[in-house]
């Protein structure tokens, strides 16, 4: 099965409250609160709203999260995306008009946090606060 195909899907419309777990990717187009522990990619499309805690390998975030979120391999928040909480991951990609709110903790090799959001000059950003990068 390709990684990119996905297995599941929530709906537009629907509601759904507990505990999921998966192999490969889900994409949620719903409502979804609860917790979600996998390795595999979660897909959450733009009218989608998640609460709740996330543990997943990949995180593709067109939709609205509120919770805590760690990606272990990557996250990517596109460009209508809204995040208001805390996201761990290695790797953070976020498109031009997202609007995360909360906290980055991006662990270095060893599993540590030092070095959380560097400017191209090497300076240290703030680590809490409000990211929001509007078209220009």
């Amino acid at each position: 099965m390709a990684r990119d195909q996905i297995n599941a899907f929530l709906g537009a419309g629907t509601q759904y409250e507990g505990n999921l777990s998966f192999q490969g990717s889900v994409r949620i187009d719903g409502e979804f609160t609860g917790e979600i522990d996998s390795e595999g990619t979660l897909v959450v499309g733009q009218d989608a709203r998640l609460e709740g805690v996330f543990k997943v390998g990949q995180l593709v975030l067109s939709g609205t999260i509120h919770g805590e979120v760690i990606a272990t391999e990557k996250a990517v928040l596109n460009k209508q995306s809204h995040f208001f909480g805390t996201l761990n991951t290695p790797l953070f990609v976020v498109e031009e008009g997202a609007d995360m709110r909360g906290r980055v903790n991006m662990p270095n090799g060893e599993g540590q946090t030092d070095g959380i959001l560097q400017s191209s000059e090497g300076k240290n950003l703030d680590h809490e606060g409000v990211i929001s990068l509007a078209d220009t």
